[in-house]
């Protein structure tokens, strides 16, 4: 016990510039825990370390178990804020389900963010407009995007067979699926499982993507851990792999989900207004509904293609019938 603590301790240990930590591991007394704002600070008990995951327990009495080798350690200390502070969401990353086709979503709790993007912002578009946007209800969301073998499990085709610019098997993205199609992969798999299935709307996606972040991509401002989490130009392009590339390789933000940035653009539920954000409402935003003739539908996340327009707040768009080697989806599941 001692010894895991101590390598708990160690994880921590060197994000002493972006967090003050102190704690008595030998004796599991509780951490202490402040960023460096000064705006946040908890306190979690460790009760104690299983296998590759601990187990906290915080002010409320309400218990929360990580895995240590999801997590990298700027994400672990992120979230032991989190959960250890007083008006901290009520939520467990480990809460994740199962559905019968194997797709993993984890539960994303209800919240308030910042979505768009600050005027400063290296790479801003005008249709970034920063707001406060708060989600009321917690849902599912896939932890990767909707891979070939769960597209074929689901509805029988392989849309991207013969198409440039894909690599095949079961563990890659579903590409050269247009939105129109992933409405329909979204339907069906509704009626599969007998919940509600569909694409997240814009709001959604940005919200699970930050994971309680306000930098240039989830995991911070530093252009040079881009590839650590995101297939990109760099790590795709240049190198001849020509191709969106297999999911979960890449390391996942605070909320367990993997591949925000970057392999493919994911497509959101809703139609892309240029002005939205500066009428939208506070409460749950939701563009307008299924795309129509001449009007076009978002996507959000970037691609492999590019090392640009992955930004947590960069907007794209394309007609809904269009289909492309950079365009997949992943999807939301409702709660009960």
């Amino acid at each position: 016990m001692k010894t895991q603590l101590g390598l708990l301790l160690f994880l921590l240990l060197p994000a002493v510039f972006i967090f003050s930590v102190t704690a008595d591991f030998c004796s599991a007394a509780p951490i202490k825990v402040t960023d460096v704002s000064g705006k946040f600070s908890s306190t979690v008990e460790v009760i104690e370390i299983v296998g590759t995951s601990v187990k906290l327990r915080r002010a409320d009495g309400s218990i929360v178990e990580l895995p240590l080798t999801t997590f990298d350690r700027d994400s672990l200390i992120k979230i032991l804020v989190e959960v250890g502070r007083e008006d901290a969401p009520n939520f467990n990353v480990n809460n994740t389900i199962t559905n019968t086709i194997g797709m993993k979503l984890n539960e994303i709790p209800a919240g308030t963010f910042l979505m768009g993007s600050p005027e400063d912002e290296e790479g801003r578009q005008n249709d970034e407009h920063q707001h406060k946007v708060t989600i009321t209800k917690p849902f599912y969301m896939q932890t990767t995007e909707v891979t070939q073998g769960q597209w074929q499990a689901v509805m029988g085709t392989e849309p991207w067979k013969g198409e440039d610019n894909v690599k095949e098997g079961p563990d890659y993205p579903a590409v050269w699926v247009s939105w129109d199609r992933a409405v329909a992969y979204c339907k069906q798999l509704s009626k599969k499982e007998g919940k509600t299935y569909r694409l997240p709307t814009e709001a959604e996606w940005e919200y699970a993507c930050r994971a309680g972040t306000e930098t240039r991509w989830s995991f911070g401002d530093d252009e040079k851990a881009h590839g650590n989490y995101a297939w990109d130009k760099e790590n795709t392009f240049d190198i001849d792999e020509k191709y969106a590339h297999q999911v979960g390789l890449k390391k996942p933000n605070a909320f367990g989900l993997y591949d925000m940035h970057g392999n493919v653009g994911e497509w959101c539920h809703d139609q892309y207004e240029n002005d939205y954000y500066e009428r939208s409402p506070e409460k749950d935003p939701q563009g307008p509904q299924g795309p129509a003739d001449g009007r076009f539908a978002i996507s959000r996340g970037g691609s492999w293609k590019y090392s640009r327009w992955t930004n947590s707040a960069r907007r794209n768009t394309a007609a809904a019938s269009y289909k492309s080697y950079e365009l997949g989806f992943r999807v939301v599941r409702e709660l009960d």
